[in-house]
């Protein structure tokens, strides 16, 4: 399926089978593809405004660049996706997956990620300021040289992550976990809870 390019507006896609589908450059208002399959898609560059996008897969997606302010993305699966220079700012990210994704250089200021799994994420240089990430799993996540100030890391797991040379300026990190974290060039000790030791 070749869209790009394409504009649609209120396109009612929940469910949809669009795998594979081809949707470069493409422009979405209000699109609904709650549950929809968009597993090793092409959605680079796309453009999907006030997006509902709710338990939908998105495996091994391609959303490089991708505009996606203010979607609702909850539970979403974005396992394996490359999401890197993407705009996700004030994006409703709640337990979506988003393990193993390629987030580098992505704007997610202000975005919901309370207890979502970003187990293995890259996060590098990643714009986060004022995110929740609340109970998230970011177990072994690359957060070198992410801006997390203000962000909430509260009950957050963070052990084993690079958060080298990562801006936590005003970060609250109450009950976070951050054993085997590498911070400031250091090793964070075993039961480093809330701080590193």
């Amino acid at each position: 399926m070749d869209w790009s390019g394409c504009f649609f507006n209120n396109t009612k896609l929940s469910g949809a089978n669009l795998r594979s589908a081809n949707l470069y450059g493409a422009q979405l208002s209000f699109p609904d593809l709650r549950g929809a399959d968009l597993r090793d898609a092409n959605l680079s560059g796309v453009i999907l405004f006030h997006a509902l996008l709710w338990e939908a897969n998105l495996s091994g997606a391609n959303l490089k660049y991708a505009r996606l302010e203010k979607a609702n993305l909850e539970k979403a699966n974005f396992s394996g996706a490359n999401i890197s220079f993407a705009n996700l700012s004030r994006a409703n990210l709640e337990e979506a997956n988003l393990s193993s994704a390629n987030l580098k250089v992505a704007t997610l200021t202000y975005a919901d990620l309370r207890g979502a799994n970003l187990n293995r994420a890259n996060l590098s240089e990643a714009d986060v300021i004022g995110a929740d990430f609340t109970a998230a799993n970011l177990t072994v996540a690359n957060l070198s040289y992410a801006n997390l100030t203000r962000a909430n890391l509260s009950s957050a797991d963070l052990r084993g992550a690079n958060l080298y040379r990562t801006n936590l300026s005003g970060a609250d990190l109450t009950d976070a976990n951050l054993s085997g974290a590498v911070l400031n060039g250091r090793i964070c000790s075993p039961g480093s809870i809330g701080s590193c030791k």
